[in-house]
């Protein structure tokens, strides 16, 4: 009889801990490094963009403090940069024909931070956010934003 008041407790003990860690809420404050992947969502080439078409993970990490590693897209300046745009890889540019709307992010850095432009890989650390931009065309260019603390 004591044994299965002891196993009856336990069990309820797992019960509940399991419900605690199953309702937590994700660490906003907390830095998570993501990659160009854990943003790609189902879209048909040429497809208007719909927000309904974003997973709920992608969902969960708006507003989350992130790190992300791409490229800068080439400007005309060299150093002090506070926006820019990240993109996968630098072989293939956002704004061109065959990119994924979701290849590319516009970072935009915050207070005194800025960027220097390298060819090399960077790592932007920020505050990732679902920002719908759009062309003159009314078309989505890109539907990420990082307000950017660091790049290196």
């Amino acid at each position: 009889m004591k044994a299965r008041r002891i196993l009856l407790m336990a069990c309820c003990l797992a019960v509940l801990s399991a419900n605690a860690v199953l309702g937590q809420k994700v660490d906003k404050k907390r830095l998570k490094d993501i990659s160009f992947d854990d943003v790609k969502f189902d879209i048909v080439k040429g497809a208007p963009f719909k927000r309904s078409m974003l997973t709920k993970e992608i969902e969960a990490m708006d507003g989350q403090l992130i790190r992300v590693r791409g490229y800068m897209l080439p400007s005309f300046q060299q150093s002090g940069i506070k926006k820019f745009v990240l993109v996968r890889d630098n072989m293939e540019c956002c704004f061109g024909p065959g990119a994924a709307i979701f290849d590319c992010i516009i970072v935009e850095m915050q207070g005194s931070s800025s960027a220097s432009f390298s060819v090399r890989p960077l790592a932007v650390e920020g505050i990732f956010t679902v920002s719908e931009f759009k062309g003159p065309d009314g078309k989505h260019l890109s539907v990420y934003a990082i307000k950017g603390r660091s790049v290196k």
